[in-house]
């Protein structure tokens, strides 16, 4: 591929998970929006797992008040659904950008597995914001029966192909329902977790090589590209007594991606769809003036752990081949990051949904 310079508009990703408060040695808001922009994502949403879990107005606050004059993309938070969060619905739904509601175990407390709880927490979210689920396997079936029940949006977290036809079924019959695909389980595969060990244990877990071709022929029933980048120390994945789940994915998806486009596997159209236009619209991000990216395109080369900027210092990717490089990030038209450098001090916001 000949070298050239692409402009996009600044990337979406609706699912990262920053660690800030109570996991700040493996990930925190200037690291994570550091990533994030040396990735060419310009907003980002953050996830509520935390400790202590983001499922009430102090704990929303608290991190809303800690990101101020500290991040480098703009940052939005999404918030946990649990029996106890219900009460605050009414009063959080202009400062938060989704639900999130965890229907299978992964990290963190907020796990919902009654269907008595369930039923509450959908039926009680009052905005047309996504009702976001991890629901694994069958479990996306009772997130949409309880969606169609109480007539509410859903967004489906990193899907694997079993779920799309659900997925299709429940849009044909006219529910609002969006869903998204991560970059692990669309460039590695459970031959890649042999290699891989624990730093290739995640929620979902990676797929097998047939599922991961179902989910490339099946893209264009998808959304959006979430990252769901989800870093740990190195020390604590391979605490074999404590697995964890997750990977760092913010600043590996242009260039797995632009290999992928290279390779005729998705149109850069499309990608431009999947990481900015769907996910502004769905989750009703603000405008971002003035803002894009500057990508250049590049030989194959391998992906490498060095000069991450994710405070986790290490990626699954490592060894597989990338195909563009974030050459310029522009935002609200001051350039905040070019050649692998950060220029002046954060320039991010904190965003609200534009509701």
């Amino acid at each position: 591929m000949k070298s050239q310079l692409v402009k996009l508009p600044g990337l979406v990703d609706v699912h990262v998970h920053l660690r800030e408060p109570g996991g700040t040695q493996k990930e925190d808001f200037a690291s994570g929006t550091k990533a994030a922009i040396a990735g060419g994502y310009t907003q980002i949403l953050d996830m509520p797992n935390n400790t202590p879990p983001t499922i009430d107005l102090k704990s929303l606050k608290n991190k809303i008040d800690l990101a101020k004059g500290r991040i480098y993309s703009d940052l939005g938070f999404n918030f946990g659904g649990n029996a106890q969060s219900i009460e605050y619905f009414p009063k959080i739904y202009k400062k938060a950008f989704g639900l999130k509601v965890y229907m299978n175990q992964t990290t963190g407390t907020l796990l919902v597995d009654k269907n008595e709880e369930r039923e509450m927490i959908f039926k009680y979210w009052k905005s047309d914001l996504p009702i976001m689920v991890h629901a694994e396997g069958e479990t996306v079936e009772i997130a949409i029966k309880l969606a169609r029940k109480f007539k509410k949006r859903l967004h489906v977290c990193h899907i694997t192909p079993d779920q799309l036809s659900s997925i299709s079924k429940a849009r044909k019959a006219g529910l609002k329902i969006s869903c998204e695909v991560c970059p692990h389980h669309l460039f590695l595969n459970q031959k890649d977790e042999k290699k891989l060990g624990p730093l290739g244990i995640m929620k979902p877990h990676l797929l097998t090589e047939i599922e991961q071709k179902k989910l490339w022929q099946d893209l264009d029933k998808v959304d959006m590209i979430s990252t769901d980048h989800a870093p740990h120390t190195l020390e604590e994945k391979y605490d074999q007594t404590a697995p964890k789940f997750g990977v760092p994915g913010l600043e590996t998806t242009v260039p797995l991606f632009f290999e992928a486009i290279s390779k005729g596997k998705i149109t850069l159209k499309r990608f431009i769809e999947m990481t900015s236009k769907n996910p502004k619209t769905i989750f009703k991000l603000p405008k971002q003036p003035q803002t894009h990216v500057i990508i250049e395109t590049t030989e194959p080369f391998k992906i490498s752990s060095l000069n991450l900027f994710t405070k986790c210092n290490w990626t699954p990717f490592k060894n597989l081949y990338g195909a563009g490089k974030i050459k310029k990030v522009v935002l609200r038209g001051k350039t905040v990051f070019k050649d692998g450098q950060f220029i002046d001090k954060p320039q991010g916001k904190v965003i609200t949904p534009n509701v």
